[in-house]
């Protein structure tokens, strides 16, 4: 069994076609427009020109890696969705869940004001510990002039 064997008995069992097809895809999609995206990449971010490197070797126009990565992204955020939705097919389970969620979303709001509210306090405190500095500088200055 030579690997020459192993190719043409595969040859005899796949259409023509479907194996050009097969070879081409490995060769890679080498458009200017594929070229220049990936030195510039490389330029900007070596990450960038790598990934863009990766998807030119598998044989995609450049044209297509911002929809096919907006598509991941949202099946990735849809996926998050659906672990918090998912229906298990018993109804007192599934409002016991919802409530659940409404509880965290509610508690998560609660503790964003509480940081906004300590946000504004701290700035009202550093603004009246200013205004103190302020006063003595002011009360320093006076005296100074005064004397003078």
């Amino acid at each position: 069994m030579s690997s020459t064997n192993y190719s043409a008995a595969k040859g005899a069992s796949e259409p023509h076609v479907e194996a050009n097809i097969k070879l081409d895809e490995g060769k890679g999609h080498w458009s200017w427009a594929n070229i220049t995206a990936m030195v510039l990449g490389f330029i900007v971010f070596p990450i960038l020109g790598l990934a863009i490197l990766l998807w030119t070797i598998l044989g995609n126009p450049i044209q297509e890696l911002p929809s096919w990565t907006r598509k991941k992204w949202q099946q990735l955020l849809s996926f998050r969705s659906t672990i918090e939705n998912k229906d298990t097919n018993n109804s007192v389970f599934n409002e016991f869940q919802q409530t659940q969620y409404e509880s965290i979303r509610r508690m998560k709001e609660k503790i964003n004001r509480r940081e906004d509210a300590f946000r504004a306090f701290r700035a009202d405190a550093k603004h009246r510990e200013d205004q103190q500095e302020f006063d003595a500088f002011m009360s320093s200055q006076r005296k100074a002039d005064k004397d003078a």
